[in-house]
């Protein structure tokens, strides 16, 4: 990865310039220090996206920038380009936020203004689905699909989630029907379903807070989906919280601060979001952790679940 960086760094005019690694997750992300101006460098990893989705994800980013919102923008290299593609490897370059997340997974939630910051989020978040709206979407556009197929089709985005290998007879039985009813209700539904370019992948770590402002990172699972499906991603990781409802409501008024949004399939979609978390770990099996967040993905899927197919059934 060395050589890349360097030949990454020389083609955005770096050369010289402080270097080092921050993050080594889905993609390997650089802090580089030019000149008194922070850039975030990132390294993409293979095979999830292709480098026309990528730079389809760039475009947006800068859109959205440039439709105020607190993202990172894109930083074009010497040769005027947004991506490069060097030795087999996407790369290319964002400006800096000096934010910190909100917080991390599964740790109980330090946030001031609780209340007031959930609030800010939902509103972000609308502004995010406001501006992404009125951008018209350059010739050849292509970002991946939350939708029915996406989400319960053959071949969903973040795999088989009734496949996964750990789940019992009963758990597998379970998310099967589930899957059944969940197309039936989409299909039913689809004419009141909020749909568009949604972000994906709103939990704590892609949320940064700085001073006042919320700012948002990490566009890599981006692409067209339904609007609930951001709002349930954000609700389902911290629904553990002691003053959730409280949470809930805030993001939720927030939101509807800026646009309107029919409630009426949250639930659905909170279910939704927790059984792509089953799907998602199948191929993370082996990695550090991946036990645990597994058996807690499981767990999260059935309780929503069984709430959700008990209140249909009422």
């Amino acid at each position: 990865m060395k050589s890349i960086v360097e030949k990454a760094m020389s083609q955005w005019g770096f050369d010289g310039a402080d270097c080092r690694l921050v993050a080594a997750r889905e993609n390997r992300v650089y802090r580089i220090a030019k000149d008194g101006i922070t850039y975030a460098l990132r390294l993409h990893r293979q095979g999830y996206c292709s480098n026309a989705e990528l730079r389809c994800e760039l475009q947006w980013m800068n859109a959205v920038s440039a439709g105020g919102l607190d993202v990172p923008a894109p930083i074009t290299s010497t040769a005027g380009k947004m991506l490069h593609v060097i030795d087999g490897v996407a790369v290319d370059v964002l400006s800096w936020l000096e934010g910190e997340p909100l917080g991390k997974t599964g740790v109980p939630l330090k946030v001031n203004n609780r209340t007031a910051t959930f609030h800010a989020i939902g509103r972000e978040m609308a502004r995010l689905h406001t501006i992404s709206d009125a951008w018209t979407l350059p010739e050849g556009f292509t970002r991946r699909r939350w939708d029915r197929d996406g989400l319960l089709g053959e071949i969903p985005i973040w795999d088989r989630f009734w496949d996964n290998p750990t789940l019992s007879t009963e758990d597998r039985e379970l998310f099967l029907h589930m899957r059944a009813v969940a197309k039936s209700e989409l299909t039913a539904r689809k004419a009141d379903l909020d749909f568009g370019l949604i972000h994906a992948d709103l939990v704590r770590e892609n949320v940064l807070i700085h001073e006042d402002k919320v700012q948002i990172i990490d566009f890599d699972d981006s692409g067209f989906g339904f609007r609930l499906f951001d709002v349930a991603t954000t609700l389902l990781r911290n629904q553990t919280e002691p003053d959730y409802a409280t949470l809930k409501q805030s993001l939720l008024t927030g939101y509807q601060s800026v646009r309107n949004l029919d409630l009426a399939s949250l639930d659905l979609f909170a279910v939704l979001r927790a059984l792509t978390y089953v799907g998602w770990i199948m191929s993370r099996m082996n990695e550090e952790g991946s036990q645990e967040r597994n058996a807690r993905f499981v767990s999260t899927a059935r309780s929503l679940t069984e709430a959700y197919l008990s209140r249909q059934a009422e």
